[in-house]
């Protein structure tokens, strides 16, 4: 019989879609094998290697279900859309009539999905376009809300509405033609037809709006439409502490996908002044949390977005800078802080982006874990190629939390 017994504390370094795939213009080697990593390779060379499935083939690929499938979610379960896990991170409390949809402002550039990030918008001036489509397609149903840059939200309240609505993320389908990609019912009910009908109407009007906008003007880009998707009501996820035995967690991000996942399942949330979801985030300000943090804390999952966002952009450069960023100025900080402490650490992507493709797969992706009770398993380095060589081979659902925060014996 197998019995679990949680013996340190740990940290996980998520970084967000820094999985790739092998390209010519590296010498057939993956970004995360061509940057300097030796912190990454210090934790795959103390501890063991292995993969995790994030994203089974029966889940959306967005990183709201990439985050809660390495937190241990099933998916098949629990899973309650993009938009209300958002709205939880704004403190919008959604009515059982309420469906909310998680909705960018992009750039639409002749019939073509062209920039599913409006060139990466200011926060300030996406908030001054969300306020003004807002006060000019907002009623007693339709609300709209900023969030940080191009990602905000869409709120449709009452019974008339249904959440079983066809979509396309955004960040999956630049360069494709609009027609091919508007919302559109996913069963035959009047509800489901009167939403699309609706969102198809707010996407043409929120056009006219933004085109007479000057803040919609931005970083080379232009902020001239909405896109809603991934919509759902409320959720209702068991609380971490629940589902692994009182352990206490705290979570440090940037984005409201990683807060509202930590709103809905209470995990604390550590907000670091200037945390921004890309390449200029105050990475010193989140190590130095995430060390805070784990005084008070039995977990701490500790995410940077910066990297999935340079890969949506196409940008080896940037791609290559902010793993290295990542190494240097988040996991090497945070481990020489708590050196010779009882403390495990974890290193994964929640996805694969390759640059390539800008977009998600489903790739399972590289997991290492030092610390106490972990033995070394001689993957001398972090990577796509060398990870799935390691013992702890190819895990699912709950299996990569259990093996970080438990240790098992017989």
């Amino acid at each position: 019989m197998k019995i679990e017994t949680r013996k340190n504390k740990a940290i996980l370094f998520l970084a967000d879609g820094m999985a790739d795939e092998p390209l010519d213009e590296l010498g057939g080697k993956t970004p995360l094998e061509h940057a300097r990593t030796p912190n990454m390779d210090r934790i795959a060379r103390k501890g063991a290697s292995g993969t995790f499935l994030s994203l089974p083939g029966n889940c959306p690929t967005s990183s709201d279900a990439a985050n809660l499938s390495v937190l241990g979610y099933d998916l098949d379960k629990s899973y309650p859309g993009r938009g209300p896990i958002e709205a939880a991170s704004r403190g919008i409390e959604l009515l059982p009539q309420d469906i909310a949809f998680r909705c960018n402002l992009v750039e639409v550039r002749d019939g073509i999905l062209d920039d599913y990030s409006a060139g990466q918008i200011r926060n300030e001036d996406s908030a001054e376009l969300i306020n003004i489509l807002n006060s000019e397609l907002g009623s007693a149903k339709v609300f709209f809300h900023s969030g940080v840059s191009y990602r905000n939200l869409l709120v449709l309240r009452g019974e008339e509405f249904s959440e079983k609505i066809r979509f396309a993320k955004p960040d999956s389908s630049q360069g494709e033609r609009v027609e091919r990609l508007l919302p559109c019912p996913a069963d035959p009910s009047p509800e489901a037809k009167h939403t699309a009908e609706l969102l198809l109407e707010l996407m043409r009007k929120s056009q006219e709006v933004l085109g007479r906008l000057p803040a919609a003007r931005t970083n080379g880009g232009r902020a001239n439409c909405i896109w809603p998707w991934s919509p759902g009501r409320k959720p209702d996820l068991e609380k971490f502490s629940d589902k692994y035995d009182g352990t206490g967690a705290a979570v440090i991000g940037a984005v409201d996908v990683i807060f509202g996942i930590a709103a809905c399942t209470g995990m604390d949330i550590i907000r670091v002044p200037g945390a921004t979801g890309f390449i200029d985030t105050n990475y010193e300000g989140k190590a130095e949390a995430a060390v805070k943090a784990l005084a008070s804390h039995d977990f701490v999952y500790l995410h940077i977005e910066a990297i999935d966002e340079c890969s949506h952009m196409g940008r080896l450069d940037l791609k290559l800078k902010a793993i290295e960023d990542f190494d240097s100025r988040i996991v090497g900080p945070v481990m020489n802080a708590l050196e010779g402490q009882p403390v495990r650490f974890a290193i994964l992507p929640d996805h694969p982006v390759p640059i390539k493709l800008r977009k998600h797969t489903r790739t399972p992706v590289p997991v290492a874990i030092c610390g106490p009770g972990i033995s070394p398993d001689g993957v001398e380095r972090y990577s796509e190629i060398l990870a799935p060589k390691g013992s702890l081979g190819l895990m699912r659902k709950d299996e990569l939390m259990r093996r970080i925060l438990f240790t098992t014996s017989r």
